[in-house]
């Protein structure tokens, strides 16, 4: 039994050493991301160099994990995924019991790092809807579509319960993309959006009052301007100072003279494009732009249902958190806790984020494997 296993353990790394390369047009795109989110880090943070290379282990850690699990085939990763899904969402669980955090129990302290389970549900919840929808005949029926929101339910409503309103709707989201990629009539889709729309006057009154002023602010932030506005009007004074060109790196004001607050994290791209202008927006979210269009090209050319919904998943997921942090740093979004993806520093989103990069390498290598 002992040389069976060892047999088959030597069987697998082999077959991870003699995988196909990485896809050097993302891999590329994604270290100058880094290197972009990086540069505006150390400016936002005044020269700080421990958030610099704090930020710059997380980008080391997330990819070497982009590294390994680019060399697992698809095959190896859907066996696996029932239980990463089981595993993440009894980690919530845990942090409901034992978790720790600013307002919110969000984290589980691990002696030498804090970790934030709901970041592996961006990433296990697209994993279990294609799982699901893998074997079943498309488009879905109604009793698959039932039990796919039960599957997304379950762990965003314990992300939403921490309170992590933000996390719990891109998680939520992220599984209905793997849905909606399934192949649902139009129709099916209009009643989904149509009924979850009629829930919001009633989702209205089980939100916390900080999460209700988070709205009202968005609608008439000068209401509050010391207040709750305050992170909104200086957000947008920060963005409008920048103009088409920018004040140039390490020369912006709002951040430097501590007008705008979480300008390392939820605000950095405020800061960015305080310093780099329209010029240096509109360059960055064509990279965004090139990585996302990266994604949804690997889903079509997947070579499976699996394959081909989660890695659209996961690219539709990055999209929307480009859009919803780029959204509240204009002030037109509501203020929530979605960090731009490999800019904002803290947290272990940059480690998922590269993670997830990583199931997509892998998807790509096992189409070349196979052409």
């Amino acid at each position: 039994m002992i040389q069976n296993l060892s047999a088959r353990l030597k069987r697998f790394g082999l077959r991870l050493l003699t995988r196909p390369r990485l896809d050097l047009p993302l891999l590329l795109a994604l270290f100058v991301l880094g290197c972009a989110g990086l540069a505006t880090l150390y400016s936002a943070g005044n020269g700080n160099l421990s958030l610099v290379t704090g930020q710059a282990a997380r980008f080391v850690l997330g990819g070497l994990l982009l590294v390994v699990i680019s060399r697992i085939p698809p095959p190896v990763l859907r066996s696996w995924t029932p239980w990463l899904y089981l595993g993440s969402t009894a980690l919530l669980v845990v942090v409901a019991v034992l978790g720790e955090g600013r307002g919110a129990y969000r984290w589980l302290d691990l002696g030498v790092m804090r970790f934030q389970p709901s970041e592996l549900l961006k990433l296990t919840m697209p994993m279990m809807v294609a799982w699901y929808l893998h074997p079943r005949q498309l488009p879905p029926s109604w009793k698959d579509i039932i039990v796919v929101g039960l599957l997304i339910a379950v762990p965003a409503g314990l992300i939403a319960e921490q309170p992590d309103l933000g996390t719990a709707l891109l998680v939520a989201g992220a599984g209905a993309f793997a849905l909606f990629l399934s192949g649902m009539a139009w129709w099916r889709i209009g009643l989904l959006v149509g009924a979850v729309g009629a829930a919001i006057p009633v989702a209205w009154q089980f939100l916390h009052e900080y999460q209700r002023n988070r709205v009202r602010t968005l609608l008439d932030p000068e209401s509050d301007p010391l207040g709750n506005g305050w992170h909104i009007i200086q957000s947008k004074i920060a963005v409008g100072s920048g103009g088409v060109f920018g004040k140039g790196w390490q020369h912006g004001t709002q951040s430097r003279l501590e007008f705008l607050p979480e300008h390392t994290t939820d605000f950095i791209f405020a800061v960015f494009s305080e310093e780099f202008g329209l010029v240096g927006v509109i360059a960055i979210m064509l990279l965004y732009a090139f990585i996302i269009g990266r994604c949804l090209w690997i889903a079509m050319n997947a070579r499976d249902t699996y394959s081909r919904l989660l890695a659209g998943a996961i690219g539709m997921s990055f999209f929307v958190y480009v859009a919803v942090n780029g959204g509240m740093v204009a002030g037109i979004l509501p203020v929530v806790g979605v960090p731009m993806p490999l800019i904002s520093y803290g947290g272990t989103s940059a480690v998922s984020l590269l993670t997830g990069f990583g199931v997509l390498m892998s998807i790509h290598a096992n189409r070349k494997l196979h052409d």
